[in-house]
């Protein structure tokens, strides 16, 4: 069963079941997702895929909402707020749900109270990559050039609260160095000036650093997880270096808390077109979803 297949079964029942909401009528307007990051981000790229096959498979618009900043809280605090009535969503990371009730004093929503989730969507590792003008190829390599280069090299994050920045902040400690984290209000801004040598590493989940390793213009060093991928075997996993280490991104699909769940009829008009093989090829190619 592909993602989508996974995300339809998951997402049609609930969003069937809302208050208010005749199940044969539904949609009957457009669906918003909210994203909490900006556009061409990972999360962005996912959201539009699912967006796209759910719009052609329901005969109805699904409108990606890019809600950025402030550590995923602007996109959380607007989904929270949304009317629970089975027309908003908001496709949340790990970060917005997991990390950020440890790395913020107060949040202007609450994790759990808020939402009442709907399907896990993906879940993938990050690759720590390198500008072609660092003379390095592993982590190894680019422990040993920081420290008879102080100084000299700095990642692109989206913040410390965020998992970019996060693993940035993992690896100095994993390598006993110090590399200097330069945070972005959002993460393609922080590609830019990477893919330009401004800045001279970079953290991204794997469908955002796909093509850039594909041209050229950026040279993976790490995998964050315990093995290779099948798609990089070439690049070493971090779980070879350092044992039982790893980080694993996610995202889920989650309504606003309120939204029905009381009756389960599914749709089957929607399940023929989630099977595309187009959807198919774009997962295992990005390799992205386990």
């Amino acid at each position: 069963m592909t993602f989508l297949i996974r995300v339809a079964l998951a997402l049609l029942p609930l969003l069937l079941a809302t208050g208010g909401t005749d199940a044969q009528s539904w949609p009957s307007k457009p669906i918003r997702f909210i994203v909490t990051q900006a556009a061409g981000g990972t999360p962005d790229i996912i959201c539009r895929m699912i967006g796209d096959r759910l719009s052609r498979a329901l005969g109805q618009q699904v409108v990606v909402e890019n809600r950025p900043g402030a550590g995923n809280t602007i996109g959380m605090q607007m989904a929270a707020r949304a009317a629970p009535d089975g027309y908003t969503f908001v496709f949340a990371t790990a970060a917005a749900l997991v990390t950020n009730p440890y790395t913020f004093k107060s949040l202007p929503y609450d994790p759990v109270a808020d939402f009442v989730p709907v399907a896990m969507v993906a879940k993938g590792p990050f690759i720590a990559l390198a500008h072609p003008g660092v003379p390095v190829k592993t982590l190894g390599e680019l422990f040993a050039y920081d420290k008879a280069n102080p100084g000299k090299l700095a990642f692109a994050t989206d913040g410390p609260r965020n998992f970019s920045g996060i693993v940035a902040a993992w690896l100095n400690k994993l390598g006993g160095v110090d590399i200097l984290q330069v945070p972005y209000a959002t993460m393609p801004q922080g590609v830019q000036d990477t893919l330009a040598g401004r800045l001279q590493l970079t953290i991204l989940a794997v469908p955002s650093a796909a093509p850039h390793i594909a041209s050229g213009a950026l040279r993976p060093l790490a995998v964050t997880s315990l093995k290779r991928l099948s798609n990089y075997p070439d690049v070493p996993a971090i779980g070879e270096t350092f044992a039982g280490v790893e980080v694993i991104g996610w995202f889920i699909i989650a309504a606003p808390a309120g939204t029905r769940r009381d009756r389960r009829a599914h749709e089957p008009r929607a399940r023929p077109d989630l099977q595309g093989p187009g959807d198919r090829g774009q997962a295992r190619d990005r390799r992205v979803f386990h």
